[in-house]
């Protein structure tokens, strides 16, 4: 597959979702195969705070590239290039793209190649469990709602080689105390495949993105020919964690001419 970028909004856990990707001694089907997990955390995590360390919106954009391999069952691994792009918070203002012209260039330069996005959203409030978290911490429904949008118009507008486009809400297990539960109904299992991709993706979409149905459908419109797959992911699950990489891996196998036909199948389930 062509270039992957991951990318995602601002305090979503991206970086700590990348950085646990590459530990290795969890690894189930998918392995980053260039970088270290210990030197990672050593650069990227705060001990004192017990998270990752913010972009600041003074900084440059911070990239790294990463290799990563998926093994399907007893094929040959599939291997997928991917630039792991985070942000500052301000990126998305327009007064930070005006002022940080070379940097915005470079961003768009990347985006606007990728055969593949990963997009990581935080979790909404109205679905946080007040029991696990905060919900003042995060963004409403309707805030949510107008976040996406602006991704929405974006994508429409910078992203025209994107084949796939996955979104995955992330820190799941504040929202749910079952979510190990639910990584056992999703996960990968090369032996023995529960679920088709369609209907975890549809298991995924109703209940966690069903406010945003209109906007997906207009997403799927606008990017005919490719497909949009929704996901949940969190750091304390390593089958929901990989699972958006499988995806890709599995879809490598797909010819393009094909993917027509995937996405008019998945526009008449929504």
């Amino acid at each position: 597959m062509g270039g992957v970028i991951y990318i995602g909004d601002r305090k979503a856990g991206k970086t700590y979702l990348a950085m646990e990707l590459t530990n290795k001694a969890d690894k189930k089907c998918v392995e980053v195969t260039n970088l270290d997990y210990d030197i990672l955390k050593s650069l990227l995590y705060d001990s004192n705070k017990g998270e990752t360390r913010g972009t600041n919106s003074e900084a440059s954009i911070y990239k790294e590239y990463m290799e990563v391999e998926v093994k399907l069952g007893m094929e040959k691994p599939k291997t997928i290039s991917s630039d792991w792009i985070d942000t500052p918070g301000d990126i998305w203002r327009t007064s930070w793209q005006q002022n940080n012209r070379d940097q915005w260039e470079i961003f768009l330069d990347s985006i606007q190649k990728a055969e593949g996005i990963l997009l990581i959203f935080p979790p909404y409030r109205e679905i946080i469990d007040p029991r696990k978290a905060v919900q003042d911490d995060y963004m409403t429904r309707e805030q949510w709602t107008r976040r996406f949008e602006r991704w929405i118009k974006f994508f429409e507008k910078d992203c025209p080689q994107v084949r796939h486009l996955l979104l995955c809400v992330n820190k799941v297990d504040h929202c749910i105390t079952e979510y190990q539960d639910e990584a056992k109904k999703l996960a990968y299992d090369p032996t023995s495949e529960r679920l088709s991709w369609q209907t975890k993706h549809d298991y995924v979409y109703r209940r966690y993105f069903s406010p945003f149905r209109s906007q997906i459908k207009r997403l799927n419109k606008s990017f005919r020919g490719a497909s949009v797959r929704c996901f949940i992911t969190t750091i304390y699950s390593r089958e929901l964690l990989e699972l958006p990489w499988i995806y890709l891996g599995f879809a490598e196998k797909v010819s393009p001419k094909f993917m027509p036909l995937l996405t008019k199948n998945f526009l008449t389930n929504q």
